[in-house]
């Protein structure tokens, strides 16, 4: 089951999520306003190819780990517009990814950049997969986004400074026009008969967590279960207009029967 909520209405959802019998797959996409003279086909065509070929790569390809995988299909995504776009400039568009494919008896997954993977474990706690990277770095600038005006010369050099730590050793990776970049993902694996289910998040609806703190996350695994993905985003958009925080894309996917595909 899934829910995908664009932050603003009228505008394009820049999140893609997609499913095959044995993965699922959540891409968060990530631009600025003019990245439109940098790249023509725009954040949401980049999001939805990644997420494309990483779902027929998923579909057909079952002997190579998820990072290969993720690199191959930024290569692919890559190539199909480098010819028009300045595919290498800082602002061109990103994207961060949660894949999750099951595999003789193992869920397998693998996280890049601020998405977040959770495993609901029958027996335990949930196992919370994220990668801090991006979420430490941006914190100290934060205060100063905030406080410059939205859209002007301020905001988009900071902006600008921000994107440039992408895919540095000392910086935070993401899905762009390096396939290194897959292999800085974090991936790991658990025993399909120890989960009840799972969830990929974009940091738009983990913001329920992590940002809000309305809920912990046993607690967001159970509404999951017995309201759906729907009813999270609804709390989000709540809080964000509560708390005056302008809307992000927020896109939840919630895979349960694990052991049936």
């Amino acid at each position: 089951m899934t829910s995908v909520a664009a932050g603003r209405a009228g505008r394009v959802n820049e999140d893609f999520t997609g499913a095959v019998p044995t993965a699922a797959v959540l891409i968060d996409g990530a631009g600025i306003p003019g990245s439109e003279s940098i790249c023509r086909h725009g954040v949401a065509w980049y999001a939805s190819h990644l997420g494309g070929s990483l779902l027929s790569l998923l579909s057909l390809v079952r002997d190579r780990s998820l990072s290969e995988l993720l690199a191959e299909a930024i290569e692919r995504v890559t190539d199909d517009h480098r010819d028009t776009c300045d595919v290498a400039n800082p602002i061109s568009p990103s994207a961060t990814v949660a894949i999750l494919r099951l595999s003789d008896g193992l869920i397998e997954y693998l996280v890049l950049g601020d998405s977040v993977l959770v495993l609901d474990r029958a027996d335990d706690a949930p196992l919370v997969v994220s990668d801090p990277r991006e979420v430490i770095i941006s914190r100290s600038y934060q205060p100063a986004i905030e406080a410059a005006a939205a859209g002007g010369d301020e905001y988009q050099r900071l902006l600008r400074d921000l994107r440039a730590n992408r895919n540095r050793t000392d910086g935070f990776w993401v899905a762009k026009d390096d396939p290194r970049a897959a292999d800085e993902a974090i991936t790991g694996s658990c025993p399909i008969s120890e989960l009840a289910g799972a969830a990929l998040l974009s940091n738009g609806a983990s913001r329920i967590v992590d940002r809000f703190q309305l809920a912990d996350w046993p607690e967001v695994m159970t509404v999951l279960a017995t309201s759906g993905p729907a009813e999270i985003i609804h709390r989000v958009r709540q809080a964000e207009a509560r708390h005056a925080v302008a809307a992000d894309d927020a896109t939840i996917a919630h895979c349960t029967d694990l052991g049936e595909a």
